[in-house]
């Protein structure tokens, strides 16, 4: 089964929108897993235009309380402190998801685009892989199906890897040429990902139009979905959007 780990950034920016705690991201969660969400995915970013350390930390005590359910914290692993932001890293040793997914982002980046280059950044990345995994915290890496790169996020010690889906997504939003090639280099990455013993997740604009086909990728364990289930909640409720996700999931 390809568990579903609901994205709740979207959630914290609208609530940032306005002073207060309207809506209540932790309250957004718990109806999440309560439709079946197998886990809840953040993106905390420094400086704080959706999740806050405040809500990384309550949400890693509601996901405690829920057996069975995944935490997992996004971000750039070389992002520092800031005000009252404590660093990546400082902020998942101290919440312990059951898993941390390291991005290449720029701290005014406005989404994640691209997987990381470990030809320039191995070196920097190995033992902040490690530290996280000394803690018991699974670790996968933000990556493009290149399958020279994922080589190489073996050798750096990720657990799995999260194929990002933005190029497939465009290009099934807009027909291309391309989708099949595109589609291809995914699954071979998948392919040779799993012959490293490396897991497969995967994330980035997939919605309920192009989900169908992407679940197909060979051993996908995990999608992250935040942005268009949001946007589908506006429309169906949350609750409903969260099934919807899950029988497109499993072929319902």
């Amino acid at each position: 089964m390809i568990a579903l780990s609901v994205n709740l950034n979207k959630i914290a920016l609208i609530r940032n929108s306005r002073e207060g705690n309207f809506p209540d991201v932790v309250a957004h969660g718990r109806i999440c897993l309560d439709a079946g969400a197998q886990g809840l995915t953040v993106h905390p970013r420094p400086d704080q235009r959706h999740i806050r350390p405040g809500d990384v930390r309550a949400l890693a005590e509601l996901c405690s309380g829920h057996a069975g359910i995944e935490f997992n914290v996004e971000g750039n692993p070389f992002a520092e402190a800031l005000n009252d932001y404590p660093g990546l890293m400082s902020l998942v040793l101290e919440t312990q998801p059951e898993q941390c997914t390291l991005v290449p982002d720029s701290n005014d980046q406005l989404t994640s685009d691209h997987g990381f280059d470990l030809k320039r950044d191995g070196a920097r990345l190995e033992p902040l892989i490690a530290k996280l995994k000394d803690a018991g915290i699974r670790v996968s890496l933000f990556m493009d199906p290149d399958l020279e790169q994922i080589g190489l996020a073996s050798e750096v010690g990720a657990d799995r890897i999260e194929l990002y889906t933005g190029p497939y997504a465009e290009a099934v939003a807009r027909q291309s040429a391309e989708l099949e090639s595109i589609f291809a280099a995914h699954c071979a990455a998948a392919e040779h990902a799993r012959q490293l013993g490396l897991g497969v997740n995967a994330g980035h604009d997939l919605n309920l139009i192009n989900l169908p086909r992407y679940r197909t990728l060979p051993g996908l364990q995990e999608v992250s979905i935040g942005h268009a289930l949001t946007v589908d909640a506006l429309n169906m409720g949350l609750d409903n959007a969260v099934n919807a996700y899950l029988n497109c999931l499993s072929g319902n």
